[in-house]
C-alpha cells in the first residue's frame, strides 16, 4: 500500500524494477492520489497508469489537459459507462481510439464512435458492434 505522494514519486522514478512495479500496481488511499496530483502534476499520467487507481481519480483525470493522460484513462477497464461516453466524445483521436479498443467498452460509447472520421477506427468500431463485442 502506498502511503504518501512522495513515496509514489520515489517508486515511480526509481531504477529498481520492483519499485516501478509497486508504483504501477499498489493501492493507495484517495488522499494519497489527490496529493500526488496536487503536488506532482507531472505524475498525472503515471497515476492513471496505476492498475488500482480509484474511479473518482480517473474521473478527475478524464478532464486532464494532456491528451496522453486522457488516453490512458480511456484504456482502463473499470470506467463507468458515463465516463466512457464522455471520453468517446473527446476532441483527440487517440483518446477516442483508446475507448474503441477498450475491451469493456459499452455499446453507447461505441455507437458514438461508429461515425468516426478516422476510417480504420470507424471500421473497428462497427465490427465490434456487429460482433457484439461490447458490454
Amino acid at each position: 500500500m502506498l502511503t504518501s505522494a512522495a513515496q509514489f514519486v520515489r517508486l515511480r522514478t526509481s531504477d529498481d524494477r520492483n519499485d516501478y512495479l509497486r508504483a504501477a500496481w499498489d493501492e493507495a488511499p484517495l488522499e494519497v492520489w489527490l496529493d500526488v496530483l496536487n503536488h506532482y502534476p507531472d505524475m498525472a499520467f503515471w497515476v492513471a497508469h496505476n492498475k488500482s487507481v480509484p474511479l473518482p481519480i480517473l474521473e478527475m483525470l478524464a478532464k486532464h489537459p494532456e491528451e496522453r493522460v486522457r488516453s490512458m484513462v480511456a484504456s482502463k477497464n473499470k470506467l463507468s459507462p458515463e465516463l466512457q461516453i464522455q471520453l468517446a466524445q473527446d476532441h483527440e483521436c487517440s483518446v477516442r481510439r483508446s475507448i474503441a479498443y477498450n475491451k469493456k467498452a459499452v455499446l453507447a460509447a461505441l455507437q458514438l464512435l461508429a461515425e468516426e472520421a478516422d476510417e480504420e477506427l470507424k471500421q473497428h468500431v462497427r465490427a465490434r458492434i456487429a460482433e457484439g463485442k461490447h458490454k
